[in-house]
C-alpha cells in the first residue's frame, strides 16, 4: 500500500479509531525520506470557535504527555492560527531544524466524512475549509472532519457542537498517545 500520496478515513465512532490512526501515523513516519532528530505536533486553530478549536484542544490533551525529542506547539493557551501562522512556523523550523512537522488541524469536508479523521503524508493549508490562502504546514496532516463544506463555513464552524470535537480530540490524543507509548 502506498502511503506517499493516499489520504487515509478513519471513522472515529469506531472502537478501533485510535489503534488504526496509531498505526497509519508509524506507517506515515517510516516514510519520511529526510533525517529527523524530533518530532513537532503544529495544532492549528482558534480557541474562539468551537469548529475550529479540534488543534488547540488536542496540543492542551498532548502537554500533559512528555516524551523524548516530541513538541508540541499550538495550545488552548498559546493557539496557533491564521494571524500567526506564518510567524510561529518559521521559528519552528528555527528552532526545531531536524524535525517532523506533523499539523493537526479541523477541516470541512463532504457530508459522508463528517465524523472520519484523515491522516497522510505531505502538507495541509489550513484555512481552505473558509477561503483562507495560508502557508502550508506539515510533512504529515492529521485532521478530523467537523462538518460539510460548502455555504456558510464560518458559520458551520462556529455552531459545531463543543461535544463532537471533543470526543475527536479524545481520539486523535490516545492514538498518538498509544503510538509514542509502544515506540518509546
Amino acid at each position: 500500500m502506498s502511503y506517499e500520496h493516499s489520504v487515509f478515513y478513519i471513522n472515529a465512532k469506531k472502537s478501533t479509531a485510535s489503534e488504526e490512526l496509531a498505526h497509519l501515523l508509524e506507517k506515515c513516519i517510516e516514510k519520511i525520506e529526510h533525517t529527523w532528530k524530533e518530532i513537532v505536533f503544529v495544532c492549528i486553530g482558534s480557541d474562539r470557535i468551537n469548529g475550529d478549536s479540534l488543534g488547540p484542544f488536542i496540543g492542551h490533551q498532548l502537554e500533559r504527555f512528555h516524551w523524548d525529542s516530541v513538541y508540541v506547539y499550538g495550545t488552548l493557551h498559546a493557539p496557533i492560527h491564521a494571524l500567526n501562522l506564518e510567524d510561529s512556523m518559521r521559528e519552528l523550523k528555527n528552532r526545531h531544524p531536524s524535525a517532523i512537522f506533523v499539523a493537526v488541524d479541523a477541516s470541512l469536508g463532504a457530508k459522508k466524512h463528517i465524523g472520519f479523521i484523515t491522516v497522510g503524508m505531505g502538507p495541509i493549508c489550513p484555512g481552505a475549509g473558509v477561503n483562507k490562502e495560508l502557508l502550508p504546514v506539515g510533512d504529515i496532516f492529521i485532521t478530523g472532519i467537523l462538518n460539510e463544506s460548502g455555504c456558510f463555513e464560518h458559520l458551520l464552524l462556529q455552531t459545531t457542537r463543543l461535544s463532537f470535537v471533543v470526543e475527536m480530540a479524545e481520539t486523535i490524543t490516545n492514538a498518538i498517545s498509544q503510538f509514542f507509548s509502544k515506540t518509546i
